[in-house]
């Protein structure tokens, strides 16, 4: 099993920065007790308030699927609709 590592750039429009700000940060804590999460850490751009980025490690790709999968993240969406400018993903492997 190859351990997974994956960013996740989140920029929310210009007037719902607190509201996935707050979105987001509910997702830590059911995060980390999730099979399979090694860390799950959120940060703010200093310069750019309304850009966020989750740096995660998780034991496989399957256990991050499973997460992917989750009720909170449903629900995630569903509060963050229309508020978020743009999302992306990168599935990264640790090389040194």
């Amino acid at each position: 099993m190859t351990q997974l590592t994956i960013v996740a750039n989140i920029v929310a429009k210009q007037d719902k920065i607190d509201l996935v700000k707050q979105a987001l940060i509910k997702l830590i804590d059911v995060t980390r007790e999730e099979q399979g999460c090694i860390n799950y850490d959120l940060h703010q751009d200093n310069e750019s308030p309304e850009h966020f980025m989750f740096y995660e490690n998780w034991q496989s790709r399957a256990l991050w699927q499973q997460h992917m999968n989750n009720k909170h993240l449903a629900e995630y969406m569903a509060t963050t609709e229309g508020a978020v400018e743009s999302f992306t993903l990168n599935e990264m492997t640790h090389i040194g």
